[in-house]
């Protein structure tokens, strides 16, 4: 099950239906999906649980708790709207497509991907964009 959580912001996520849909599709490819919730936050909010929990004093985009068991997909990631909105710009890309990026970066963590090395970061970007266009081919 896919749930999405507000935090301390006032947010309206668009196209639950297909997000849901698009999340479960890439998941199914390699695990199946027990609980993961989506927390969107503001900036503050995401530093609080990354100075609590992680011992970094930074802000960041997401940040993904991994809950997987075996073959079974679970996790909470947390994504900053305010990072997603600057770094949208930043990269002169709509907030959609940057949340949308930020969003399937979590989940593919989830799915054993990582983005240490720069090898490492070159398969995330490509599994982002492959997701990304297959959502965009869903929102046509």
């Amino acid at each position: 099950m896919i749930r999405y959580h507000i935090e301390d912001i006032q947010f309206k996520l668009l196209h639950k239906r297909i997000l849901t849909s698009w999340i479960k599709r890439t998941i199914q490819e390699k695990m199946d999906l027990g609980e993961l919730n989506f927390i969107f936050c503001s900036d503050d909010y995401l530093l609080n649980i990354n100075k609590q929990y992680l011992n970094h004093n930074y802000y960041t985009d997401v940040i993904t708790f991994d809950y997987c068991n075996q073959n079974i997909l679970s996790g909470d990631i947390f994504i900053s709207l305010d990072t997603v909105r600057e770094n949208s710009k930043e990269y002169s890309v709509s907030f959609d497509n940057e949340l949308y990026r930020v969003m399937i970066h979590g989940v593919l963590h989830l799915l054993g991907f990582d983005d240490k090395s720069d090898i490492d970061k070159v398969q995330m970007k490509n599994a982002e964009d492959e997701a990304l266009l297959s959502l965009q081919n869903i929102l046509k």
